[in-house]
């Protein structure tokens, strides 16, 4: 417990004190960095200071600081207690950090990275961490703070498990078209694929690819869908119990907007219902729809 909060405190630090790797072109920089430059040196001169108020105040007002077990110090006044203690309790600690990734998109900053904190009797704790930052008009303050234990963070593969059940062959027949589904894993596995293919009369109605991933910065999926004709939408996928509520917004040929509500509600035993709702075309409000999609056994090898 004692390095848990050693950890997490010197982390306050270490967010803001770490190099910066960013997509830039080499010899450009972000001006937000510059600008997380300057707060880092008045963080780490509060820091080494022992004042802990000036280092809360690095904090939104509704900043949080998570430890790896999940507890989690929410206000300034909480963290600034939470320094004080830790000032005076755990002085002349050491720390290295490893900084993966530091992304600036738009008004904040999405830091990942390692952290080994050294006290003074020599035990040492290690743990990873993401920070995000907020850019306000006193400049960039942390938002939030979260340790997770000393592991591999999940692959954004193991974020979609949820979807897995998708793998393989779907089909529905209905009076108007028939539409077959198939989804795999991409070949690193971070992606979900489908291929949907629309007939009628055996004559090929339309065919789509969607790709699935895991949106990192909404903490969601996200899915992409390119339709033979040259259209495509995008939507963002969430889930509620075994039901997924898919909100879509798509581009059509001629260059409409359309926009839908899916519910996709798994069944279980091979059977999915989807069911489409708040369907615009353009200025034209579109009729809802539902329709039950079954697997299909796997074909039987020759």
């Amino acid at each position: 417990m004692v390095l848990r909060m050693l950890g997490l405190m010197v982390a306050v630090t270490c967010l803001l004190l770490a190099p910066v790797a960013t997509s830039f072109t080499l010899g450009q920089e972000d001006p937000g960095v510059a600008d997380i430059r300057k707060a880092t040196e008045k963080l780490t001169e509060a820091f080494g200071a022992g004042k802990s108020d000036e280092l809360a105040a690095m904090f939104l007002v509704s900043g949080e600081l998570i430890d790896e077990q999940g507890t989690v110090y929410q206000g300034q006044k909480e963290i600034e207690e939470l320094a004080a203690a830790f000032f005076e309790k755990f002085p002349g600690t050491q720390v290295r950090n490893e900084i993966d990734s530091i992304r600036i998109v738009g008004p904040i900053a999405i830091q990942e990275g390692k952290r080994v904190t050294t006290a003074k009797d020599g035990s040492t704790s290690t743990v990873r961490y993401i920070g995000v930052l907020s850019k306000t008009d006193r400049g960039w303050r942390i938002a939030s703070l979260r340790d997770f234990a000393d592991e591999a963070l999940p692959t954004p593969g193991e974020f979609l498990k949820p979807l897995a059940w998708l793998v393989g062959d779907w089909i529905n027949e209905g009076a108007d078209a028939r539409v077959k589904i198939t989804y795999r894993w991409s070949e690193d596995k971070n992606f979900l694929l489908g291929d949907i293919l629309v007939t009628k009369n055996n004559q090929i109605v339309m065919k789509s690819s969607q790709r699935i991933g895991w949106d990192a910065l909404h903490g969601s999926p996200r899915s992409w869908t390119f339709d033979s004709d040259g259209g495509f939408a995008e939507a963002m996928w969430t889930q509620v119990e075994d039901t997924w509520i898919v909100r879509s917004s798509a581009t059509m040929p001629d260059g409409q907007t359309g926009s839908a509500m899916l519910k996709i509600e798994n069944e279980g035993k091979g059977r999915y219902v989807m069911t489409g709702t708040n369907r615009i075309i353009g200025n034209v409000l579109d009729h809802d729809y539902q329709i039950t999609v079954v697997k299909q056994p796997p074909t039987a090898a020759k």
